[in-house]
């Protein structure tokens, strides 16, 4: 129940449910009863099953919600950056692509300054490398 709780919810991304995605429509709930039937075990088995989705979908919602806000609560403020910064480059991420480095122990934890060429988004930054450091010029502004 959870499962098919979670192909029928529409996703954020994509703006639609992960069944509507593969088979294009959504599936049918084949719980609602279209006329009185004459067969109480059925009708209890369905309704049964109705409330199962329904704690299933309020479950899903609740987690979605704290998922939300423990992301929330550890991201940070991002500083803001002006093309023509100068900002020093984080080498914990850059072991192969540095020249002349010999030992982890003893280079250096940043390098630079380097000069803030322009602002992708607010989370990316292309800065002006010399071809030392053989990288692309865009980078995450968390190892800035």
């Amino acid at each position: 129940m959870a499962e098919f709780a979670y192909n029928n919810k529409v996703h954020t991304g994509t703006k639609v449910s992960p069944f509507q995605a593969n088979h294009e429509q959504n599936p049918r709930m084949g719980f609602k009863l279209r006329k009185k039937g004459k067969y109480k075990r059925a009708e209890k088995f369905a309704e049964r099953i109705k409330n199962v989705q329904e704690e299933a979908k309020a479950a899903l919602q609740k987690a979605q919600k704290d998922m939300k806000r423990y992301a929330d609560k550890e991201r940070g403020e991002v500083e803001e950056y002006r093309v023509g910064d100068l900002v020093l480059l984080s080498t914990k991420n850059l072991k192969y692509q540095m020249v002349r480095r010999h030992m982890d122990k003893f280079t250096e934890r940043f390098v630079g300054p380097y000069k803030v060429k322009a602002i992708i988004s607010s989370n990316a930054i292309e800065l002006d490398l010399p071809t030392t450091v053989r990288i692309h010029p865009v980078v995450n502004v968390s190892q800035v």
